[in-house]
This record gives structure tokens, sequence and C-alpha cells, in this order.
């Protein structure tokens, strides 16, 4: 931990022979030192800490513990020091920077920067309305300062403004992972949990995952639309991917390889561990993969070629897919993941393995590296099962 003293550095003598009391900061092997507005007219004057044998020693003494003082509780309110060389702490004690003082929007908008440079421009704009709505229900205050009424009122005005149960909960769950962001990185402590009192409302399970028979529909139909028809073709091959993330099948190298191996980009930075899926490409897969794969082995469906074009046209299209199949359901690309589980689920495949082929978290207590090498041979089998009861 640093340390804080009061003392008095020779070589640093004035052009009158006089020196100043400073604070020497000391921290990682190294010492820097603020400055203080006291002098001494000699050596003499100064023992153990203290100004002597002066008139108004009482005085300078009493002001350099205020100074003392202050800047130790500036630096008690930096939660981790040691993510800081020496010069940079004295810089934030002549700041007198608080981070216990850091708002709820200025953390915020850190969270939402750190999303953007991930590439995670989506969920970084989903982020960014719950936080608005947030800081329209009410003024911005220090995250410290944050507790449970912020979070009732916040409910009550997205029920005022009568958003669905579905928004609500979102909003509140992100306004949540922001906040936990913050206690993760010790950048606040609470007395009483913001969220302790707050009941999510519970939100209806969507039906989005098709029957076999749907799904055999949109799989096999003759489409002359070109967009639509790469639409159909990116969602079955989410589905014969296990239900992959379109932002996690844009980024995988297919090149010369017959196993799938990747972390979700969703829940990677929340898992412990080794956090990769695993398993063989199946014949189905194969099929669209090789129709699509570029010379660097990155998918590219035709124009379509960033990740922004593929979920705008996915966007846009899913609907009149789901119309040309006869589904009048709701139909999204997520349900194909909705429905590789469901399918797996019907034929009796452990939920352990489902979570395996869909990326999902494993839990702390599995023997992680013999589960692993377990569960690619598990997910095989399972994806070959689920992918023959659609023959």
């Amino acid at each position: 931990m640093p340390t804080l003293r009061l003392v008095i550095v020779p070589a640093k003598i004035l052009s009158d022979g006089k020196h100043k009391v400073r604070i020497s900061v000391s921290h990682n092997s190294q010492t820097r030192y603020i400055p203080t507005d006291c002098i001494i007219d000699d050596l003499s004057q100064f023992k153990e800490g203290q100004v002597v044998n002066r008139s108004d020693a009482s005085y300078m003494n009493m002001k350099l513990r205020k100074k003392l003082i202050f800047y130790q509780e500036t630096l008690d309110k930096i939660y981790d020091p040691d993510l800081y060389t020496c010069t940079d702490l004295v810089t934030l004690l002549l700041q007198k920077k608080d981070y216990r003082g850091i708002t709820f929007s200025q953390k915020a908008d850190e969270y939402i920067s750190e999303l953007i440079d991930n590439g995670q421009i989506r969920s970084s704009k989903l982020y960014r309305n719950a936080v608005n709505a947030f800081l329209r229900s009410q003024k911005d205050i220090t995250l410290a300062a944050m507790n449970p009424k912020n979070i009732k009122a916040f409910e009550l005005y997205m029920k005022g403004k009568q958003l669905s149960c579905t928004t609500i909960n979102i909003y509140l769950t992100l306004i949540q992972c922001i906040i936990n962001s913050a206690k993760k990185h010790k950048e606040v402590t609470f007395e009483t949990e913001p969220f302790e009192f707050c009941n999510k409302p519970e939100v209806n399970s969507r039906e989005l995952d098709l029957s076999v028979e749907e799904l055999k529909i949109i799989r096999d139909m003759e489409i002359d639309k070109y967009n639509v028809r790469v639409v159909r073709d990116i969602f079955m091959l989410s589905y014969y991917l296990g239900g992959i993330n379109l932002v996690d099948l844009l980024v995988i190298n297919f090149k010369n390889t017959l196993i799938v191996e990747f972390s979700r980009k969703k829940t990677v930075e929340r898992k412990k561990g080794n956090s990769k899926t695993s398993f063989t490409i199946q014949p189905e897969a194969k099929v669209i993969i090789d129709k699509y794969m570029s010379k660097n082995g990155k998918l590219v469906f035709g124009k379509y070629n960033t990740f922004g074009k593929c979920y705008s046209v996915i966007s846009r299209k899913m609907e009149e897919l789901a119309h040309r199949a006869g589904i009048e359901r709701r139909v999204v690309y997520y349900s194909a993941r909705k429905s590789f589980v469901q399918h797996g689920y019907d034929l009796g495949i452990s939920l352990e393995v489902l979570e395996y082929c869909v990326g999902h978290s494993m839990k702390n207590n599995r023997p992680i590296f013999n589960y692993l090498k377990i569960m690619r041979k598990h997910a095989d089998k399972a994806m070959r099962e689920i992918f023959d009861n659609l023959k």
C-alpha cells in the first residue's frame, strides 16, 4: 500500500537557502513528492515529521496535518492503487480525484465504449437505450449514492411509459450489468445493494422455436429471390452449427478444418477457465460452408460481406422467409438456436450436452478438462441425432 509522510528533501533546497515541507508518496519502491506552502528557514526547524523551534510551529503543523489527512483520505478512495505507478498516484492526488465520486453516466459511458471497442455494436446501442431511459427517469447520481429507491424510480418510470415487461426486464438487467462491472473493478461498494429489493417482471417465454416439419420446409423449399435464399442458408447454417450466433459465425476460419472451435463473444468475458465450444462440422453444415467460404476461410454471403449487412438482410427478409414457408408465427435468426435446443430436448438429449453445443456457461464444479474432452464426442453424437431426425 502507498504511504504518505511529511518530509524535508535536502537536495531540493530553495534559492534563498530555505526548505519547503513536502509530502512524500512511497509506492512500489518509488517515492515522489507533493510540495506544500509551509517553508522553514533551515533543517534544524524540522524533526520527526513536525516543524519545531519556530514561533508559528503549532500553526504550521496544524496546516500540514490537514493536508496530510486530506491526501490520505483521497488516497483511500482509490480502490485499487496497485494499478497505478507512484507518479500516477501523485497526479491523481493533485487532481483531487475521488473515485467514489464517479457518476452513473460516466461509468455507463465507459462500459459502452468498451463494448464498441470489442465490436459489440448492437449490444452497445441497447445499453445506450437503457442508460438514456434511466437518466430520463431521474438526475444523474454518483455510483456510491445509488440505492434501491433509484431502481424503483426507474421501474415506475418505465411502467408509466407503458413499456412491455420484456423491455423493462432487459433494461433493468443492463443497468445491473453496468453496476456489477463497477463493483467488479472495485470502483464502488454498497452498504445496501441497489437491486436488493428489485423484482424484475416475469417475461413470457417467446415461442420462437420451429417444429421439425417447419424447419424441413424452410430447408427444402425452392427460393427464387437471392436475398431470401441467403437468409435461409445463414439460418440453416446456424442450426447446423448448434444455433451459433451471427457474430461468432462470421469470425470462424473454416479453411482446412473439420472441427468448429469458438468462444461465444457474448459471454466469453464472464466465463472462467476454458470457454471454448468444440464439435465436428457435420455434412449438412459443410455443404453450406463450401458454398460461401472465401479464400481466407471466412464466410462471405455474396454482397452481404460484413456483419452489419448480414444482420440487416436477416432483419428485413426473415419474415418473408417464414411467410414463404407458410409459417404465420414470428421467426427470427434466434429461432435457429431455440429450435436446435428444443429438438434435442425432445429427443431426450441431456441438457448438459445441449448447453455445451450452444456454448452456454458450464458450472464451476465440473472438472473442466475431462469435461471438454468428453463433451466434443457427446456434442457430435447429439448433433447427428438431431440432424438425422430431419431426414
